[in-house]
């Protein structure tokens, strides 16, 4: 063998260097934002933290909110951008299925934040300790925490992540500056759904683009997993394709539903709902949630109104207890019949 066979360079693989996705990776993974610029909405609180990061200004952050309105992908894009390739070494991630009672807080988050950084041309010299479902941990680890951040802020910064504010102790309240993280607009989950359905040059309409948005909720996260599971479920995402695939009643079967509580005979309804319920595979508790959005929208006497809505929510209550569905879907029909009968009162 010569020496030039051994100073050969070994072969590159193509795609050497190139960040590839798997294409089983969920979408949710896949389109998490990368910098606090693709960030779908709260441009108000995402220019602040940016501007306090750009002038390493960085306070300690309680970001809280419902699910799936971006406060992780927040403080990820915020560690990628203060730290870079250094994120591993800088970044201390502890999220709810970490064990992280007082023993963590006194030990393994202690332990990172009283060692010396080095930031190796990171802009930013302090670190960042990033607990997720912070609402999780227990008093104790709470009070432990509070210590913790007192003593090494200097070199630390500590960012908690909650979707229940009251949960965490006041203590910890006034240490961070807290920004509540909205429900999305409906626009702005539906500019994301275009740019992924875009990417992933999907056969969409308008509206079973709607129907996402509506039976989101204001959740990016559950609109991304619709428009994953309807995908693989039908090539035509429409309306009814997102609505069977979520189980959820369709709005035109809700409608059939409701003319038949408010006109036909009381064993007429409970036939003909019976028979939509078996045929279709709905489920009684989201005809209720759908129903009652739809007596908001229907001309009636308000004290009817009033009456009407509060035996449903009584219905929907048993309903979560596991009550006889026959049974509830009586009281529903009964509850129209009562609510028809003092229409007819309050016209004459």
């Amino acid at each position: 063998m010569s020496l030039m066979d051994i100073d050969d360079p070994l072969p590159v693989p193509p795609n050497k260097g190139k960040a590839t996705v798997p294409k089983t990776t969920p979408w949710v993974e896949k389109f998490r934002p990368q910098s606090l610029a693709d960030v779908a909405a709260h441009r108000d609180i995402i220019d602040t933290i940016d501007r306090l990061t750009s002038e390493n200004k960085m306070p300690h952050l309680l970001l809280y909110g419902p699910p799936g309105t971006g406060k992780t992908s927040t403080i990820l894009a915020v560690a990628r951008k203060l730290f870079g390739s250094q994120m591993q070494n800088m970044v201390l991630e502890l999220n709810a299925s970490d064990e992280r009672g007082i023993d963590v807080v006194r030990q393994q988050i202690q332990d990172f934040a009283s060692t010396q950084s080095f930031s190796f041309g990171a802009k930013a010299s302090v670190k960042l300790v990033l607990l997720d479902e912070a609402d999780a941990m227990t008093k104790d680890a709470q009070f432990a925490l509070r210590r913790v951040i007192e003593r090494y802020t200097k070199s630390t910064r500590f960012a908690l992540i909650c979707n229940n504010v009251n949960k965490i102790i006041p203590a910890l309240q006034s240490r961070c500056t807290r920004f509540r993280f909205a429900p999305l607009d409906a626009a702005n989950v539906k500019e994301r759904l275009k740019y992924v359905i875009n990417s992933e040059k999907l056969d969409a309409t308008e509206d079973g683009l709607v129907a996402l948005v509506r039976l989101s909720n204001g959740d990016m996260r559950k609109a991304l997993n619709i428009l994953q599971s309807t995908h693989m479920a039908s090539k035509h995402i429409n309306e009814e394709a997102v609505y069977l695939c979520t189980g959820n009643p369709l709005p035109k079967d809700i409608e059939q539903i409701s003319y038949w509580l408010l006109n036909e005979p009381f064993s007429e309804s409970f036939k003909k709902i019976s028979n939509m319920k078996a045929t279709k595979g709905l489920a009684l508790v989201d005809i209720v949630r759908e129903v009652t959005m739809f007596v908001f929208r229907i001309k009636m006497p308000s004290d009817v109104r009033v009456q009407l809505i509060n035996d449903l929510a009584d219905i929907e209550y048993r309903l979560s207890f596991g009550c006889n569905d026959k049974l509830q879907l009586g009281s529903v029909i009964s509850t129209f019949t009562r609510a028809r009968t003092a229409i007819v009162a309050s016209a004459k």
